[in-house]
């Protein structure tokens, strides 16, 4: 039987909160809108200041049109080594604190993602992602989350303990995996005082704004719905896998029981001819059956439950909306 892992101790000092300049938004919903319908990704820069990590800047990675081999991958390294090094040459932040992607209909819980986030856990142990969806924020909304992983996953990741019995042992669910951090948004006094002298005007420009009022929202709940019947096939194929798995310890076990009642009337023969009995617990015939991991089954469960908060989300926005347009038109009659 081999022996448990050393259990790491545990430190909490993971990023409980995230200030965003106002800036760094903009550059990021440009950059994700600008690039739809592919998905793009950029680099967060800023400083670590106790539990809050203040994002001041950001710049975006070159897209390599889908090709992954050594040339790309050094020359993405050396790009991200040459903007850093030209915004310290002008005095601006250049301490890498995370990374910022595009996500399509708020999925964004890939092992892609997950395997990003420990390799950035290896120097930097304050880090987070802002996912931006240009999709929902076509709705009206700033779809917008910094997100990281809980420090119990890491550490489960990193020594393998991905089965079912490992994570239960753990008190890791699914729910567990990701955690998702409080976003304040900051400007400095200078932009604060061009918002509040615009103000008066931008009142005027969207006072006559309708489009806040409108009640198409079946192409959203109908890809939200694609998605979702999408995410409940892999769930049901993950859970076939661990069907499987239990029917192949059951047939393990049925036969080694076979075995062993056999090896027991081969020595009760042998025990009457006076020879040597044969060894009842031989391990070496029957290996245990591995028991699958249950890493992709909580991803997909995190996908389900973005898919129906979206659709819950939306569903009571249009309701709403459908109660105001009743009211106005009943106060026409």
């Amino acid at each position: 039987m081999a022996a448990e892992p050393p259990k790491r101790t545990m430190i909490e000092s993971s990023v409980k909160s995230v200030q965003l300049d106002g800036q760094v938004m903009l550059k990021i919903i440009q950059h994700c809108s600008d690039a739809l319908p592919n998905l793009v990704t950029g680099q967060l820069l800023g400083l670590d200041v106790g539990f809050t990590l203040e994002i001041t800047d950001c710049f975006p990675f070159p897209s390599n049109a889908g090709d992954e081999d050594e040339a790309d991958d050094s020359a993405g390294a050396s790009y991200q080594l040459d903007m850093m090094r030209c915004l310290r040459e002008v005095n601006v932040d250049n301490n890498t604190v995370g990374w910022y992607q595009s996500a399509t209909m708020g999925t964004f819980q890939t092992m892609e993602l997950i395997e990003t986030f420990v390799n950035y856990h290896e120097n930097i142990k304050k880090c987070v992602c802002l996912v931006y969806d240009p999709q929902r924020a076509g709705r009206g909304s700033v779809a917008l989350r910094a997100i990281r992983l809980k420090e119990t996953f890491i550490e489960a990741y990193k020594d393998q303990r991905l089965t079912g019995k490992d994570l239960r042992e753990a008190g890791i669910a699914w729910k567990d995996v990701f955690v998702e951090v409080p976003i304040k948004l900051h400007n400095s006094a200078l932009i604060q005082a061009l918002v509040a002298d615009l103000a008066p005007q931008a009142a005027v420009a969207t006072a006559a704004n309708f489009d806040r009022l409108s009640l198409s929202v079946g192409p959203f709940m109908e890809a939200n719905l694609e998605s979702l019947i999408a995410c409940v096939d892999d769930l049901v194929n993950e859970q076939q896998k661990v069907t499987s798995y239990q029917k192949a310890v059951a047939r393990q076990a049925q036969h080694l029981a076979t075995w062993l009642q056999k090896r027991k009337q081969d020595n009760q023969a042998r025990r009457a001819a006076g020879e040597e009995l044969l060894p009842e617990e031989d391990n070496s015939l029957f290996k245990p059956v591995p028991e699958p991991g249950q890493l992709e089954n909580f991803l997909v469960s995190n996908q389900i439950s973005t898919h129906c908060d979206q659709l819950n989300t939306a569903a009571t926005q249009a309701l709403q909306k459908l109660y105001v347009m009743e009211a106005l038109q009943k106060g026409n009659l």
